[in-house]
């Protein structure tokens, strides 16, 4: 079974967070600003979280899949060696930690292809939890 697209994964986390925090914010805020006396960390957590999404926006604005020739060739490699490592696994047990390390990358970069057709819809995911964390501040 092929892992699920990356940019899909992210796009349905932000989806799941985005929403909560939408629905919540009424809620939220209000135990935040009781928190701040409390655990005057709190800020500094929210405006983490802030940066945070705003490295992940520019990071995803910094990807361009279609200025790489032989992408798809690229994908089929990284699907082949996903499958290959997959299997290898279960006969190198102790080598699960560095398969599992190429097989994050090969994750990335056989999702690459699939990405400019989630790209402005996980911007605007990340812009609209950004406007909800900023009104918690």
């Amino acid at each position: 079974m092929a892992a699920q697209n990356l940019f899909d994964e992210l796009k349905a986390a932000l989806t799941t967070f985005k929403d909560f925090l939408h629905n919540n914010l009424a809620t939220i805020k209000p135990a935040i600003q009781a928190l701040k006396s409390v655990v005057p960390q709190i800020s500094d957590l929210i405006n983490k979280l802030i940066d945070l999404m705003g490295k992940l926006k520019t990071e995803i604005n910094n990807l361009n899949p279609g200025a790489v020739p032989g992408l798809d060739k690229v994908s089929q490699f990284t699907t082949g060696i996903t499958n290959l490592l997959t299997t290898a696994k279960n006969l190198l047990p102790n080598e699960a930690a560095s398969i599992d390390d190429v097989l994050a990358v090969t994750n990335v970069v056989s999702s690459l292809p699939s990405l400019d057709a989630v790209k402005a819809e996980v911007i605007a995911l990340i812009d609209a939890i950004v406007a909800d964390l900023n009104q918690l501040k």
